[in-house]
């Protein structure tokens, strides 16, 4: 199965409600059960892939993931429009009639 790594992480025999914390302790709480975490980075690209709001995944908190996925669009963004303007510097004139 696609998400059989979720039965591998330190999460695995934890209450979720562990993952779904109220405040900001709860949230360095659960974080720490994952920096050791063997199967954090496949989490983290689940949650951001998903969209997931709520929750500590891959060992981040909600605010975190807004923040990576902001900055992979924006990173995406240039390079597309770094594409467009080489495409447009390496075409070639037309002729006009």
């Amino acid at each position: 199965m696609a998400n059989d790594w979720m039965a591998q992480g330190n999460c695995a025999d934890k209450p979720p409600s562990l993952f779904f914390p109220s405040d900001g302790v709860g949230v360095e709480v659960a974080k720490r059960l994952c920096v050791t975490c063997g199967v954090r980075p496949e989490c983290l690209e689940y949650a951001l892939r998903n969209r997931i709001d709520h929750g500590v995944w891959g060992g981040t908190s909600e605010r975190e993931r807004r923040r990576i996925l902001k900055s992979r669009r924006l990173h995406l963004e240039a390079d597309l429009e770094s594409d467009l303007d080489m495409d447009a510097t390496t075409t070639e004139p037309v002729p006009r009639v």
